[in-house]
């Protein structure tokens, strides 16, 4: 291997395919170019592997959470390049930590990662990576942050409130049961709270399905027409530390598809209820806040940010006092405080701003790996490295997407059903273990 040149930047690896995607991922990704003080590259693992970064050995390299979800995201080539690059000081984030631990386990132990960004709370931090990595440094973090980019969009699409048509919005999906009780709060609250203002007058726009979910301006526009919105505490009740619970909740559905949440419960899940507390404030709370949107959220510790009767009305999640809610959220004057204190001390305080959360990360990397200013000879080696790949990465990026909308689906449909030529086989194959590498 030809020996590498050193940068003294940060290398930070992230995934986003061409497709409607939440645009807090780029949010997060973007905060580190920025408002970092060191030199930061992103390079987007959907469009393939840039060969031209191979010979360059980055200071500090991060892996963002976009990459480890319901698969890990890396390719050989850029597995290869992190074996290769061991002295760079890595740095992994990590969301959705509940689920396939042991394999988050041993990615961090074979790369031999030098800091995980958790959401877990300290207090739980011997409990999972102390006891089954080796990893020295865990920092808690959040979901997200509030961005420049939200503030202004809060600005421009946010109308007056006796302009808003909507008195309660919300959108949501159901999540798999093996999460635990705490996962399906998101759609109980949509449903019961539809069922129980049906008398109240409310003009609603609740949908709790997959397939009415809005990105981008769309859900924007949709913030912005709303008084009210639902909401609970993002996260699951149960950590699957040992990737056993998912097992058995795959093996129950299997013998009866119909099963109810609580017959899981009886049978699975109470056992592992609340193991390991894995609840936070999300991007949706600042985005209400940002866009004066009255929350109407299950009680909750919301990482101690918010508070209820201060930022939020709180409903009991047995609905009890249902009726207090409606009233206060009727009342005008009420739910103006509400609002402009969740705006006065979320957004406006910059406390949670995507700026401060970049100066703690820039300290942190300080204290652990102090990274020297790049030099101007250092920045022009990489962009034009990183310039040469982009035809291809574009290449890749469009075939790929190509291949998954379209291609794939009538491939397997002939494999089902057909005789397919060898040549039109080995062809098929050959390109998607290219677009693999």
């Amino acid at each position: 291997m030809t020996e590498a040149t050193n940068i003294n930047g940060i290398l930070l690896l992230y995934h986003y395919p061409l497709a409607e995607n939440a645009s807090t991922v780029m949010e997060h990704v973007n905060s580190f170019r920025y408002h970092s003080q060191f030199r930061v590259w992103t390079v987007n693992t959907a469009l393939g592997f840039p060969t031209t970064i191979g010979r360059l050995r980055f200071r500090v390299i991060l892996l963002h959470y976009s990459l480890f979800g319901v698969r890990y995201i890396l390719s050989d080539s850029f597995l290869r390049y992190l074996e290769q690059h061991e002295a760079s000081y890595k740095i992994a984030f990590f969301q959705d930590e509940h689920q396939y631990c042991q394999q988050r386990f041993t990615f961090l132990n074979h790369f031999h990662v030098d800091c995980v960004y958790t959401l877990l709370d300290p207090a739980y931090f011997k409990d999972v990576y102390q006891k089954y990595t080796r990893v020295p440094k865990l920092v808690t973090t959040l979901t997200g942050y509030v961005s420049d980019e939200l503030v202004e969009k809060g600005r421009k699409f946010a109308k007056p409130d006796y302009d808003r048509r909507v008195d309660v919005g919300y959108r949501t999906r159901q999540l798999p049961f093996w999460m635990g009780r705490g996962s399906q709060e998101k759609h109980e609250i949509g449903v019961r709270f539809r069922q129980y203002a049906k008398e109240t007058g409310l003009r609603m726009d609740i949908e709790t399905a997959e397939g009415h979910r809005l990105y981008g301006d769309e859900w924007y526009r949709f913030l912005g027409d709303c008084k009210g919105c639902l909401g609970v505490e993002a996260g699951v009740s149960i950590f699957d530390i040992e990737d056993v619970v998912h097992k058995e909740y795959e093996r129950l559905i299997a013998e009866n598809p119909a099963i109810t949440f609580e017959e899981m419960s009886e049978r699975l899940l109470n056992h592992w209820e609340g193991n390991i507390p894995y609840r936070t404030i999300s991007p949706r709370h600042f985005e209400a806040a940002a866009f004066h949107v009255c929350q109407i959220l299950y009680e909750g510790d919301y990482q101690g940010i918010m508070k209820p009767m201060v930022h939020y009305i709180p409903l009991k999640k047995d609905f009890s006092n249902f009726g207090e809610v409606i009233r206060l959220f009727h009342d005008d004057n009420f739910r103006h405080q509400i609002t402009n204190n969740c705006y006065r001390d979320l957004i406006a305080s910059g406390q949670y701003s995507y700026r401060k959360f970049i100066e703690g990360f820039d300290q942190e990397l300080l204290n652990a790996a102090p990274v020297p200013q790049i030099t101007r000879e250092e920045e022009m080696m990489v962009s034009t490295a990183l310039s040469r790949d982009k035809p291809r990465s574009w290449l890749v990026c469009v075939c790929r997407t190509a291949i998954f909308f379209f291609g794939r689906p009538f491939i397997r449909m002939y494999y089902r059903n057909y005789r397919i030529p060898p040549l039109v086989r080995i062809l098929y194959r050959r390109v998607i273990k290219w677009l693999e590498k």
